[in-house]
């Protein structure tokens, strides 16, 4: 991303020439998302949101991918969460930590943390952000569906 200032998507088609910070803030499909970025962006369903999780989306998010990129996500209680995750695995890189998790539906995702956490593998982590770092996807065609749309 930092050696350019535009990139260009060729996924099917040629639709995308872009600045690389515009498609990694506000991505137009689920493949530029996963692509653009490092670690890639993580992708929840319903199924892995936590028991009051739902209730912090908007309605566009029913029956929609919800992507939120490992740097935003933070920690917190499990009353709070959006989604939770067994802790699988923990990448101390100095500055931060890497942590690798499996989600209800059995798909991993990973958080990037300041600090590594005090949990030992296998327990499980809970997890918010805040709206405006979630990005919702139609889970057949992948295009970015916007927050404030209703489904049809």
């Amino acid at each position: 991303m930092s050696i350019i200032d535009k990139h260009a998507i060729l996924e099917k088609s040629p639709s995308l020439l872009l600045a690389p910070i515009d498609l990694y803030r506000n991505p137009s499909n689920a493949f530029v998302a996963q692509f653009i970025g490092s670690p890639k962006m993580n992708f929840f369903t319903q199924a892995d949101l936590a028991k009051n999780g739902s209730k912090s989306l908007p309605a566009a998010a029913t029956g929609a991918h919800i992507g939120i990129r490992p740097e935003h996500l933070t920690g917190c209680t499990e009353a709070k969460a959006l989604v939770g995750g067994t802790l699988d695995l923990v990448e101390q890189l100095g500055e931060y930590a890497l942590v690798h998790l499996v989600s209800a539906s059995g798909e991993a995702f990973i958080v990037k943390m300041e600090h590594p956490p005090k949990t030992a593998k296998g327990e499980t982590m809970w997890f918010t952000a805040q709206s405006d770092a979630l990005h919702l996807f139609d889970q057949s065609s992948g295009l970015r569906i916007e927050a404030n749309s209703s489904s049809s």
